[in-house]
């Protein structure tokens, strides 16, 4: 099935205020070498290969490895590492190796305390590879008391937890690829897919949650009605077509598209881009996985960071790498004239609790 094409449409909503998380800019080091060895080259890896290199070192290394990111410049794998016998067995392998601190252990244990302390709305944290913390934002929202107990907790982590600060506010932007619209509202289509046999498509769960019917135009006919929608908790929904609407396997580019055959697993450090019904297509980078965002009405885990920017009407849309589906745009914050920043709920675990697939 194809990424169906509809008709452009530029009307804002309002959405829910989320936190969104600051990227914290990509440093590299290379893994401490003896003085007579010479410096160790990594393999220049495609992002598939990086992955596989990332999946096969993650089960030889255990407990000693501590995240991985995709170098884009370099096209290499960095792999953190907690020794010099773990870094050798990386460079071994084609990747490039760096000595941290903290095990993923520690920073799943941060993470668990911020879960259960921190969880306020307009803040959010993820595990930033590059410097081997969970980072923590607060939007301008977060002020007094409540800033003052995120911050404490912050600190009583340690090395492990770094607080940051962002001027906007983070919003669920009702978008995504193609304009849909129902009940006052416009969000954007995802992806199409197959379930069972029969063609829907998949957006943003918040859209779901909101929206039954759905057209292709404000006021316009019926094409399709929301079967399942899961947020907060998740951020996705499954949308049944209802009509005669031709519905390809691919994303609107806005003056071409892009064909879209299989949905994969999003990497740190990938280069992707994002198409939806506000803003159209946009650029940017993955800077974190499994990332936690804390919406008014409650919190969403699992999601994708991106330096990607976003407006209010761009919810559900199609992130993806080529021919690749990635994520169901969720929330972020900034604009695409100053910037910002957008979370993403991951295709394949929207697949997966559907049953669907890709056409």
């Amino acid at each position: 099935m194809k990424h169906r094409r509809i008709p452009k449409r530029r009307a804002a909503v309002a959405g829910a205020g989320i936190a969104a998380l600051v990227a914290a800019g990509i440093t590299f080091q290379t893994a401490n070498a003896s003085e007579n060895s010479p410096e160790p080259t990594p393999d220049t890896l495609s992002v598939a290969k990086a992955g596989k290199l990332a999946s096969s070192l993650g089960k030889e290394l255990g407990t000693q490895a501590a995240g991985t990111y995709y170098d884009a410049q370099a096209k290499s794998l960095v792999v953190n590492v907690l020794n010099k016998s773990a870094a050798d067995a990386v460079e071994s392998a084609g990747g490039k190796a760096r000595i941290v601190e903290n095990s993923l252990a520690e920073l799943k244990s941060a993470r668990a305390t911020l879960n259960d302390k921190a969880a306020v709305p307009g803040t959010s944290w993820a595990m930033d590879p590059a410097s081997n913390k969970v980072v923590v934002t607060a939007d301008r929202t977060v002020k007094g008391a409540e800033l003052d107990k995120v911050s404490a907790i912050v600190k009583s982590l340690g090395g492990k937890a770094q607080l940051k600060h962002s001027k906007g506010e983070y919003k669920a932007l009702i978008a995504g690829g193609d304009a849909i619209w129902g009940s006052g509202s416009r969000c954007s289509l995802g992806f199409n897919v197959v379930k069972g046999g029969q063609p829907y498509f998949l957006t943003a769960g918040h859209c779901g949650n909101a929206v039954k019917s759905w057209s292709d135009s404000q006021g316009g006919s019926e094409i399709g009605t929301t079967e399942e929608s899961s947020f907060p908790g998740n951020d996705y929904a499954i949308v049944k077509y209802t009509g005669d609407t031709p519905h390809p396997s691919e994303v609107n580019l806005y003056g071409g598209t892009q064909a879209i055959s299989k949905a994969g697993d999003a990497t740190v450090g990938q280069k992707v881009q994002r198409s939806g019904s506000t803003t159209q297509v946009h650029d940017g980078d993955v800077t974190a996985l499994d990332a936690t965002v804390n919406y008014q009405e409650g919190q969403v885990d699992g999601l994708i960071q991106t330096t990607v920017c976003a407006e209010p009407g761009d919810s559900g849309g199609a992130l993806f790498a080529g021919d690749t589906a990635l994520g169901l745009t969720s929330g972020g914050s900034g604009d695409c004239s100053s910037g910002g920043e957008t979370f993403f709920q991951p295709v394949p675990e929207a697949l997966s609790a559907y049953g669907a697939e890709i056409g």
